[in-house]
């Protein structure tokens, strides 16, 4: 019967060294899958690497292709990738393993963090989505996948209209909110993007976008200079627009978390001079609008996560997150620009 360790054990008989004693723990925060913190003993010294397992996934191939594809081509802290096997010889599911990553993970620190701090996180976060747009481009937009035939990254769902490509994205969290709290919404928030979804550019280059690039799957040590020590669960990875990425960070990192209208403005332009150091970046009136719209898509995208995200909190917690979620429902969809 399957148990972490035996699975971990298995992965240590089949890619690891040989070693006296291994103990392991699970990260607390972010991930998708399996992953688990291993420490080797070996010969008297430890050896730390993190083993993540992805069951019932045909695209698992394309997390640790992107692992050394951006540190090969950007300066984002991307662990390394030491081991990928998709299909294991022993009874166990798909794996990678990579190199260990000191620090903390980002979305459990945040709230304690100092002002000072926050400010380095947030022009790192930044100058981390700035160096990955200036550095992968693509010839058009879509999901990136590999080729079947020769492992090549290609752009799947390819589109040369961003807008297009983008509305079809949003009315799929659309679609997949009759599994949630949300179902009721659904109608509402169609009619809502397709108000708004007109003021979305159709052309614009496309650009390498980490879908998944929130706290949650970040590690940080506020020591550091650039705080931000590694970006994980790449997984979720686009051709895209590259003021998506910028907006939907945004959110994300800075809107709705602080209430008070001048940090929001103070962080903001944090990120936006750490943008700056490797793209130019002049946010206009017409910005303003289309950042509604994928701040709007990006609370539906999070409303499909509800249940996971609160799936150990008890009722009354689950309800007032939920008020919350629909609060900002409201909120957005009363700024969308109509075009």
């Amino acid at each position: 019967m399957s148990s972490p360790e035996r699975d971990i054990e298995a992965v240590l008989d089949e890619s690891g060294p040989d070693y006296d004693s291994f103990s392991y723990e699970r990260p607390t925060a972010g991930h998708q899958g399996e992953v688990f913190m291993v420490t080797l003993q070996v010969g008297g010294d430890n050896y730390e690497v993190v083993i993540k397992f992805q069951a019932g996934d045909p695209d698992f191939a394309l997390e640790p292709f992107l692992h050394n594809y951006v540190a090969d081509r950007t300066d984002v802290p991307v662990p390394r990738i030491l081991v990928f096997e998709q299909t294991p010889n022993l009874d166990i599911d798909p794996y990678f393993v990579t190199e260990r990553i000191r620090g903390d993970n980002l979305a459990e620190s945040m709230g304690q963090i100092t002002e000072e701090t926050r400010e380095r996180v947030i022009e790192h976060a930044g100058q981390t989505l700035g160096d990955m747009h200036s550095n992968v481009g693509f010839e058009g937009f879509g999901r990136l996948a590999l080729n079947d035939e020769d492992e090549r990254l290609i752009v799947d769902e390819f589109s040369w209209d961003w807008q297009a490509f983008f509305t079809n994205l949003v009315e799929s969290y659309i679609g997949r909110l009759d599994d949630t709290p949300f179902a009721d919404l659904q109608e509402t928030a169609s009619e809502y993007l397709h108000q708004s979804a007109g003021c979305i550019e159709s052309t614009g280059p496309p650009r390498l976008v980490h879908d998944d690039f929130r706290p949650a799957n970040m590690l940080f040590d506020a020591g550091e200079e650039t705080p931000i020590t590694a970006v994980l669960d790449w997984q979720f990875a686009l051709a895209a627009d590259a003021e998506y990425h910028v907006a939907r960070t945004e959110f994300l990192f800075i809107d709705p978390a602080f209430q008070d209208a001048g940090t929001r403005e103070r962080l903001r332009q944090k990120l936006y001079d750490g943008y700056r150091k490797y793209l130019e970046f002049e946010p206009d009136d017409a910005f303003a609008d289309r950042r509604a719209v994928y701040y709007f898509a990006t609370l539906l995208w999070r409303m499909l996560g509800f249940d996971a995200a609160f799936a150990d909190a008890g009722e009354l917690a689950q309800g007032r997150a939920e008020v919350r979620f629909r609060q900002q429902f409201d909120q957005l969809a009363a700024q969308l620009p109509e075009c």
